[in-house]
């Protein structure tokens, strides 16, 4: 095998690798895009919203789906569980504590309620942390199935050489998390809820005269974006340990992947999470595992510094 063949094999394994963990983060970012898109809100609390949909998932597949549909079926089915869940706590967080800071309200707040909107929701993932500490402990957990640890080998794709091993588990969560960005991206352009909600994010003064109540899509907005986060982080833990502090280590990414796609494109988001994912695993072929995430953030400056709006944002202002 020569070192072209060698190469050749290793940047096909990280491109495939890639594309399968970037499926994931854009599905991420897709759910704070609902939010940060939508509602303009500045959510800290987003990380661990997908913490609190992990582990709700591994509560479903612990007590109810492995017994009933076994190891390799049971993880899905969870995370499925999990997303009704979610959604009722997206809705009642915005019902019960975000609207306070968001919509019309914010008329009368300083900042137009930002800095009440960045206090509120930084205090809601102080206590999303802290008490899942408290329920769960400080231990590493996952949601476990044996698709995990088996890939498909393709290949030898180079005479009797160059084989890229796609990992079952992975390729799994990442066609899930495919279909449901394109069951969204169909709800949103073609549903008479998608174009309240594109309305209210574009002009939402003009949206209430057309008869739109703009608080009601802000909340649906904000319960979307907690279950599709929630979802995302339940299908990464059928492949990464996670712990209650685990939403930290993300947030960054999914705001990373927000702008990069451009404020106010679902569809963007997913591209930008999909990027994201895609550095990190091709940096990995010239740079020391330690620096991924130094690398995402070079590329993130670089294609901001170049295109500020965004990869699929627009260049004019909001009215």
């Amino acid at each position: 095998m020569t070192e072209l063949q060698i190469a050749t094999e290793a940047f096909l394994q990280a491109l495939a690798t890639g594309l399968q963990v970037g499926a994931i983060y854009g599905l991420m970012c897709v759910g704070l895009a609902m939010i940060f898109g939508i509602m303009r809100v500045i959510n800290f609390a987003q990380g661990d919203f997908m913490m609190l949909g992990m582990f709700t998932a591994l509560f479903f597949f612990s007590l109810l789906t492995q017994a009933l549909f076994g190891s390799y079926i049971g993880p899905y089915v969870a995370v499925a569980l999990a997303a009704p869940i979610m959604f009722g706590v997206g809705y009642l967080v915005h019902m019960t504590l975000v609207s306070r800071v968001t919509g019309n309200r914010t008329a009368k707040l300083d900042g137009e309620g930002h800095y009440a909107q960045l206090i509120l929701t930084l205090g809601i993932s102080l206590i999303l942390q802290n008490g899942a500490m408290m329920l769960f402990g400080p231990q590493l957990v996952s949601i476990r199935t044996p698709l995990s640890s088996r890939a498909i080998e393709i290949g030898p794709l180079w005479g009797e050489w160059v084989t890229v091993f796609i990992n079952q588990g992975r390729g799994i969560a990442a066609i899930i998390a495919v279909i449901v960005i394109a069951g969204l991206t169909m709800m949103i352009n073609r549903s008479r809820l998608g174009k309240s909600l594109r309305a209210a994010a574009d002009n939402p003064e003009a949206s209430t005269y057309m008869g739109i109540d703009v608080n009601t899509a802000h909340r649906v907005a904000f319960a979307l974006g907690t279950m599709i986060t929630a979802v995302a982080g339940g299908l990464l833990a059928t492949n990464y340990p996670f712990h209650p502090f685990v939403g930290v280590e993300f947030v960054i990414i999914m705001y990373a992947g927000v702008v990069l796609g451009g404020v106010g494109s679902i569809l963007g988001a997913f591209w930008g999470g999909m990027a994201i994912g895609l550095v990190q695993q091709l940096s990995t072929l010239v740079l020391p595992t330690q620096l991924q995430n130094a690398a995402i953030f070079v590329v993130f400056l670089l294609i901001v510094t170049l295109r500020p709006q965004g990869l699929f944002g627009r260049v004019s202002e909001r009215t």
